[in-house]
């Protein structure tokens, strides 16, 4: 199915440049391409568990800064893929995105699905629909379905200040405020992902409660005077959650929430030393696939003096795109 894609109408001719990878290079890979095509699209083939990433771009586009953002998801992942490089029909590339967004059931309570779904929505379940011809941050992620299995545990608790931490499409900040019917701030460095974000919000008639905004992190003067949090979304990445961990423990209410994903399982180890140098506890663990969610709480009391940012041993920087969601 289709994880993410930006799409830009084009008059002349185009052209798929696609590789097929295994889940824990999908990141390098998406922004190799996002940074040289219009339109970037995921696609899972769940009989091996491999993943299609593919741009369409215009056919006369230059091919030296495709190559040479090829050339450094290769060294970055250390995966070496063939590219396929085809003609392509404008539309259709969009249409078989469609006919690969299907209804995505997630935990007890949850539904996912794109705007071309006709059918009823799943009884007794939260439905969130997303605009299908945007349709990243769509759910199959094993990332993003931790994410609101662990909202479903954590619900118990009835947070009521919430922070979803680099949204992509919005898909936790709106499971957030459907499932506890209280305002959620979400947040994205990016502003493509705040406008599909807001897109969403508005098709699922969440925008009393979910309030977007373009913001970098902790460093946004709207995350801070929001706060604290008693329960923050982090669905970024391993170096970053390192990082940023002392001012999410600064930000957290005495037992207050943190869900932290984005990070394959044998990153786990650095980010969860992070965040318990900085006083927090861990509640759970869960594994979808190679990726790890974290479920931190922290304690009453004052957040240890002794934390500092930490660098997660094998995370390599990749360069420039979005955030899985």
């Amino acid at each position: 199915m289709p994880k993410s894609c930006r799409q830009t109408r084009h008059a002349g001719r185009l052209e798929t440049v696609s590789v097929d990878v295994p889940e824990e290079a999908v990141e390098v890979f998406e922004a190799a391409l996002a940074s040289a095509c219009d339109t970037v699209g995921l696609f899972r083939d769940h009989a091996t568990g491999t993943w299609r990433v593919e741009g369409v771009r215009a056919a006369d586009a230059g091919g030296g800064g495709l190559e040479a953002a090829l050339l450094l998801a290769s060294e970055l992942s250390g995966i070496e893929v063939p590219v396929r490089r085809d003609a392509t029909v404008p539309d259709g590339w969009l249409a078989r995105s469609y006919a690969s967004f299907p209804e995505q059931r997630i935990g007890r309570r949850f539904a996912v699905r794109g705007t071309h779904h006709r059918s009823p929505p799943a009884s007794g379940r939260i439905t969130l629909t997303l605009d299908a011809g945007l349709a990243f941050g769509s759910g199959e992620h094993g990332s993003t379905r931790g994410c609101i299995r662990a909202l479903e545990v954590v619900a118990r608790r009835r947070p009521s200040r919430i922070l979803d931490l680099g949204t992509g499409s919005g898909i936790l900040a709106m499971a957030a405020a459907s499932l506890l019917r209280r305002a959620v701030l979400a947040t994205d460095v990016e502003p493509w992902s705040i406008w599909v974000a807001q897109r969403n919000v508005t098709l699922n008639r969440l925008g009393r409660l979910v309030t977007v905004r373009l913001a970098d992190g902790w460093q946004h003067a709207a995350a801070r005077r929001h706060g604290p949090y008693d329960l923050v979304f982090a669905n970024i990445l391993a170096r970053p959650l390192c990082q940023m961990a002392r001012k999410l423990a600064l930000h957290l209410l005495p037992g207050g929430t943190a869900i932290l994903s984005g990070l394959l399982a044998r990153q786990v180890r650095a980010v969860l030393t992070a965040h318990l140098r900085c006083g927090l506890r861990l509640e759970a663990i869960t594994r979808d696939g190679p990726w790890a969610t974290l479920l931190m709480r922290r304690p009453a009391g004052a957040v240890s003096s002794r934390c500092e940012p930490s660098r997660p041993s094998g995370v390599r920087r990749r360069p420039g795109g979005r955030k899985r969601g």
